[in-house]
């Protein structure tokens, strides 16, 4: 593994451990040129490709990072962290591979995330559905303001209130 500090390639680990469900291996490192620590990740990669259906009918191929962009931005300047935006990508693409052999719609993937953020944090899912159903004008942003605020009282009457 390659050292993020002095590019040197030659390290040893410190530490293994199995996080979320056994699905990822962190491993703690530190290179043997610079003493730097760093952290890796290791994930199982997935046999089937999934070829993911954008609206206007072109298609690519599934890429996670691009979900975990979409939450990442949804939750900017919240109180969710690294670790929780992990876990929200890890259950959206959880639902995506089970319900999907080969192909995928951007709108079904666009669904998991509104329904795994919706569950989070109604803020992010506000934001998220702006993109995602292309709000053009303010009423649109209240109207699903105040459908999430109903639907919040009966889902989750622990979570913080919109307003």
């Amino acid at each position: 593994m390659r050292c993020p500090s002095c590019k040197d390639n030659n390290d040893k680990v410190l530490d293994s451990r199995s996080t979320e469900d056994g699905g990822t291996i962190r491993r703690r490192r530190m290179c043997v040129a610079c003493g730097r620590r760093f952290t890796t990740k290791e994930r199982i990669e997935e046999e089937v490709r999934l070829t993911v259906i954008k609206r206007d009918g072109s298609r690519v191929p599934y890429r996670r990072d691009k979900v975990t962009q979409g939450i990442r931005q949804a939750c900017y300047k919240l109180p969710i962290g690294d670790d929780e935006v992990e876990h929200l990508t890890d259950t959206v693409e959880e639902a995506v591979f089970q319900e999907h052999e080969h192909e995928v719609s951007s709108y079904d993937i666009g669904r998991y995330v509104a329904q795994a953020l919706r569950r989070k944090n109604h803020v992010a899912y506000v934001r998220f559905m702006s993109v995602y159903r292309k709000f053009t004008d303010v009423e649109e942003f209240v109207t699903e303001i105040r459908e999430a605020k109903e639907r919040s009282a009966v889902e989750a009457p622990n979570q913080q209130t919109l307003f």
